[in-house]
């Protein structure tokens, strides 16, 4: 493989995909697409989607299957460690992928690859083994930290504030510090755990046909959220949200 793209295509929307964006996915010939089942088989379709809309010549989709990986170790690991190793995993994957490849190729990356991504460390550890070298360029795309900030029409960040960004465990581990907090994966609605009168903006599905909003105090809508998050995640077998939060003035 001469080059390699790692591209973000927004979060979730097909319109939000940059002109730059566009440019390099016509220049890869395939693209690499870490599947996650059939229950998820839907973030891959629209990843096919934009491909389908934006591309101008022939290309190949190569499907790679995520390794598993160990969500609540009951061994004592690390959550850090636990994390590498699926890295690790994911990364010999790809390298056997690239290894086939003469040309260019691209990487799809839902949201930014700067944010709560692993792609551009696994690129890493491919070219850190040595056993095969390209080029590669990183492209950006819209978070899904912007996509809820427009969506609920508000700014993330009161007049020279700073925006803290952190994941559930980690709102759950620290509290809710000052400013605005907005929270990513978050598998256990850690926002049941900061103060009534937070104000929440909340997400699901941002920019798809499925999206969800809710605003509100956490003690007014806090379990809302969490019912409708439930069923969701029932009805679809996945499900990605994002929220703000914010203490009183």
């Amino acid at each position: 493989m001469r080059k390699l793209y790692v591209i973000g295509i927004g979060a979730g929307d097909p319109d939000q995909v940059t002109v730059q964006a566009i440019k390099a996915m016509r220049e890869a010939e395939v693209f690499f697409v870490i599947g996650k089942g059939a229950e998820k088989q839907e973030l891959v379709d629209v990843r096919t989607t934009i491909l389908a809309e934006h591309m101008d010549h022939p290309y190949r989709i190569v499907e790679i299957a995520d390794p598993p990986r160990e969500r609540n170790p009951m061994d004592g690991s690390d959550y850090r460690e636990v994390v590498a190793d699926w890295h690790e995993r994911r990364s010999l994957l790809l390298e056997q992928e690239f290894a086939r490849v003469d040309g260019v190729g691209a990487i799809l990356v839902w949201g930014d690859p700067s944010l709560y991504d692993s792609t551009l460390r696994m690129v890493e550890r491919v070219l850190a083994r040595g056993t095969i070298g390209f080029d590669y360029a990183v492209i950006p795309g819209v978070t899904s930290v912007q996509a809820l900030a427009a969506c609920h029409r508000t700014v993330l960040h009161r007049i020279g504030e700073p925006v803290h960004i952190t994941t559930g465990r980690r709102l759950r581990e620290e509290g809710l510090g000052g400013g605005s907090t907005v929270v990513m994966l978050d598998g256990d609605c850690a926002f049941t755990s900061v103060p009534g009168e937070t104000r929440i903006w909340w997400g699901a599905y941002l920019g798809m046909a499925d999206e969800v909003l809710i605003e509100g105090v956490v003690a007014e809508v806090g379990d809302r959220i969490r019912e409708l998050r439930a069923q969701l995640r029932a009805d679809k077998g996945w499900i990605m949200d994002t929220y703000l939060l914010r203490a009183p003035d």
